[in-house]
């Protein structure tokens, strides 16, 4: 007797649901979440700079302000 062995395929399965997802988008509204997405990914940027800066300007003082005191 012969066996039928069956493989699936998981990549058609996503590309199925993938499909299907995108089918259903509204284009617009995603252009609009993709701009302020951008704008909030800058700012949020900016503050995380700044954070770095302040916090790389305050360790640098305390080192040269502990060094003097020495």
């Amino acid at each position: 007797m012969k066996t039928n062995t069956e493989t699936t395929d998981s990549a058609s399965h996503a590309f199925l649901t993938g499909a299907i997802l995108f089918a259903n988008l509204d284009y617009s509204s995603l252009g609009a979440y993709a701009i302020k997405a951008a704008i909030g990914g800058a700012i949020w940027m900016g503050f995380k700079l700044l954070g770095d800066y302040i916090t790389h300007r305050h360790i640098t003082r305390k080192k040269n302000h502990d060094f003097h005191n020495n």
